[in-house]
């Protein structure tokens, strides 16, 4: 198969539109080429007029491992182009930056979750092209955990830089799509254009999403690690709200979830008895791990390895938020007055006076299940199957593949 760099520099007609004008490239480590070349210098090695780069979060060279670490602007050292970072001082490109280009060509590897901030930096590119004339072209990708829609639609005022609109936690998108359905939801008038992939299936087996036996894995931003981290992160990322570790400062980050204090098997136990359905497609490994940083630093942490892999994965049934908003409810059950959230002192993605585990699920209602002792898992399936059913309508017109 072919993504949308390779299909663009394969073919010199889909290029012709790029000839005598100024190109940016928004792009970050996974922006290779199928021969793994980046894809600034392939554009540019095919002649591609590159005027100006910009960095999502992390970077173009995704140099800042941790998360919440800001990028500055810089001038690329071997081509002389401006570099803008747009996880710095802005999140939004500035009239400057805007002012060095013609077209800007989006080629971000996304994971499929609403919270990855490399989509809400797609939507603030094209409100920023539709204010200036620009054009934006999106080199399209895999959606890594393909298709399958889950979670809690975000309700309006939660908008945040990980809540880019009203979509539930795994979206079933590519970016291309996304931005077709940004610029239709949000009334964009704006040069809009979409480099398709070709050959993308996102129901074969057994990559799902993302072709295992055709293409190698490189880290979108540092902590994605592999294609498990892929499937499972549109419900690890919750932990990011949580006191619990979610293996930051391990090798498996955003794949396991654990803590000192809890019973990991007693946690697992718990939850197969709440709701066994929401344990499905996937195998459940108890760990101990000790992170070397962040939360729980150098302690000796009890807990869980999703893995969504091998033979035990099962790409319709696993589903990852209800999984973890389980764990949150069995953890809550065993231990009533852990003190599972993190508070508001914690700015969450430069958000004020709330708690972040709302600013990821987009509004409260995740934590108040989990808090409510009188919630059972059928009330918040009921919530999110209602905003999954409605998402699938709203979002087919957009679907390209």
């Amino acid at each position: 198969m072919k993504f949308g760099i390779d299909h663009l520099l394969a073919d010199p007609e889909l290029r012709k539109p790029l000839e005598g004008r100024r190109v940016a490239l928004l792009a970050h480590p996974a922006s290779v080429t199928e021969d793994l070349t980046h894809s600034l210098d392939a554009l540019i090695a095919a002649g591609v007029n590159v005027t100006a780069a910009f960095g999502p979060q992390h970077g173009i060279k995704g140099d800042k491992q941790d998360n919440m670490v800001e990028t500055e602007d810089a001038t690329d050292p071997i081509y002389g182009i401006p570099v803008f970072s747009l996880y710095g001082e802005v999140r939004r490109p500035t009239g400057q930056s805007m002012h060095t280009f013609d077209v800007v060509l989006i080629d971000l590897q996304d994971l499929g979750c609403r919270i990855y901030t490399f989509i809400t930096t797609l939507l603030y590119m094209l409100e920023a092209a539709a204010e200036s004339g620009k054009a934006v072209w999106v080199l399209d990708r895999p959606n890594p955990a393909g298709r399958p829609v889950e979670g809690l639609t975000l309700r309006q005022g939660w908008e945040s830089f990980v809540g880019a609109g009203p979509m539930p936690m795994r979206h079933g998108m590519t970016m291309g799509e996304l931005g077709y359905w940004f610029v239709d939801h949000f009334n964009l008038d704006v040069d809009y254009r979409v480099i398709e992939m070709e050959g993308w299936r996102p129901d074969d087996a057994s990559g799902f999403g993302w072709p295992l036996d055709e293409r190698i894995w490189i880290n979108p931003s540092p902590n994605a690690a592999n294609l498990n981290m892929a499937r499972a992160y549109a419900g690890t990322v919750m932990l990011e709200g949580a006191t619990l570790s979610e293996g930051r400062g391990t090798t498996r980050p955003l794949e396991i979830f654990g803590a000192p204090g809890i019973n990991a098997r007693a946690v697992l136990a718990k939850m197969e008895r709440l709701a066994p359905d929401w344990l499905a497609g996937c195998t459940l490994r108890e760990i101990w791990f000790q992170p070397t940083f962040h939360k729980h630093v150098g302690e000796l942490c009890h807990g869980v390895h999703i893995h969504a892999e091998g033979a035990g994965y099962d790409h319709k049934a696993f589903k990852p938020w209800r999984l973890q908003a389980l764990a949150f409810k069995a953890i809550r059950k065993l231990y009533p007055d852990y003190s599972i959230w993190r508070g508001t002192d914690f700015k969450y993605e430069y958000t004020n006076d709330m708690l972040a585990i709302d600013v990821i699920n987009g509004g409260p209602a995740l934590r108040e299940w989990v808090d409510d002792a009188g919630a059972e898992p059928g009330d918040l399936d009921a919530m999110a199957h209602a905003d999954e059913e409605a998402w699938r309508v709203e979002r087919a017109p957009h679907l390209l593949y």
